[in-house]
């Protein structure tokens, strides 16, 4: 289930726990970089998702995995389905009657000119959780922008994919444990964790903390808590690329 895979991981936990009672479930989200892609014959929902992120031998014969461009554009269209069956279940009223309003006039009145309306989510979570596969080739910048979020909300995921890089279906807890090392999860505050996967999948899991969460007990089990004094980092939005040959060249 590729990056998604840890989301969808804890409602198979949630479920089975529910059947199950007085037993214990373990999910271990990690990065598989074992040739595991599917052969068949059965496609993504169509062509663009399909091969936005697939795995492919190069002119050489090295088999690995290539993104194209087109996951900045599915990215979006996965979020939006998210956001449209989420949103009534955390979003307050006076939001879903905005949104609500905003779909009516565009589908049944037929005012196409009629601007959606985006629901502001920061109304209904103080954190967020993004999985940190890239900063524009996937998602980071991208949903940044479609959900008006701040640097102070990015924060986390960015700091994960510089500290940690794409670690796959695991970066949503790298970056909750960055939260909590923070400092910044006091009870009730709700936490919403969006994970993107090939194919392509966008599933998201909204979490409520039962207490306040405090950075001197989180020692056991926080990769973060040996050094979340030396964090945020400032890290640039644009970096030049410099090939190997263009480095040859300059040194001769």
């Amino acid at each position: 289930m590729g990056c998604s895979a840890g989301l969808i991981a804890i409602d198979l936990a949630k479920q089975l726990l529910q059947v199950h009672r007085n037993t214990y479930a373990l999910v271990v989200s990690m990065e598989n970089i074992t040739l595991n892609w599917y052969w068949g014959n059965t496609r993504g929902a169509d062509d663009r998702a399909y091969r936005g992120v697939f795995q492919e031998e190069d002119e050489a014969g090295r088999v690995g995995v290539a993104l194209s461009k087109e996951p900045v554009a599915v990215v979006g269209e996965a979020l939006k389905t998210n956001i449209t069956t989420l949103g009534p279940l955390v979003l307050p009223m006076s939001e879903q009657i905005l949104f609500l309003a905003s779909l009516v006039g565009r589908r049944v009145f037929g005012l196409r000119s009629l601007r959606p309306y985006l629901p502001d989510f920061k109304m209904a979570f103080e954190h967020f959780c993004i999985h940190a596969g890239g900063r524009a080739v996937l998602d980071l910048d991208t949903v940044e922008r479609n959900l008006e979020l701040s640097a102070w909300h990015m924060e986390p995921s960015r700091m994960t994919l510089y500290r940690w890089g794409n670690t796959s279906s695991s970066s949503l807890w790298y970056e909750l444990a960055y939260t909590e090392a923070q400092g910044r999860v006091r009870r009730g505050h709700r936490a919403w964790q969006i994970a993107f996967g090939s194919g392509f999948k966008c599933n998201s899991a909204v979490w409520r903390a039962l207490r306040d969460v405090d950075p001197a007990e989180e020692k056991v089990g926080n990769p973060w808590v040996d050094e979340i004094h030396m964090f945020p980092v400032e890290v640039p939005r644009v970096e030049s690329v410099v090939t190997a040959a263009a480095v040859a060249a300059a040194a001769s």
